[in-house]
């Protein structure tokens, strides 16, 4: 749980800066927040986050 918390306030992040320099626009900002969080309440929610789990355990391996 720990891990996806701090991926929503690293996106949130992204998001925030894409959005204060005017590289993203507010609907598109709109439509991701929103295909975001459909995504997470279908079948695909688990091996999305498995595959993060993966990659984040990769990282000190590298």
């Amino acid at each position: 749980m720990a891990i996806t918390v701090s991926l929503v306030a690293l996106f949130g992040l992204v998001l925030f800066f894409l959005l204060r320099s005017n590289s993203l626009s507010y609907g598109g900002a709109f439509t991701a927040a929103g295909f975001g969080f459909f995504l997470a309440s279908t079948g695909a929610a688990e091996p999305i986050n498995n595959l993060a789990q993966a990659v984040i355990q990769a990282i000190p391996n590298l």
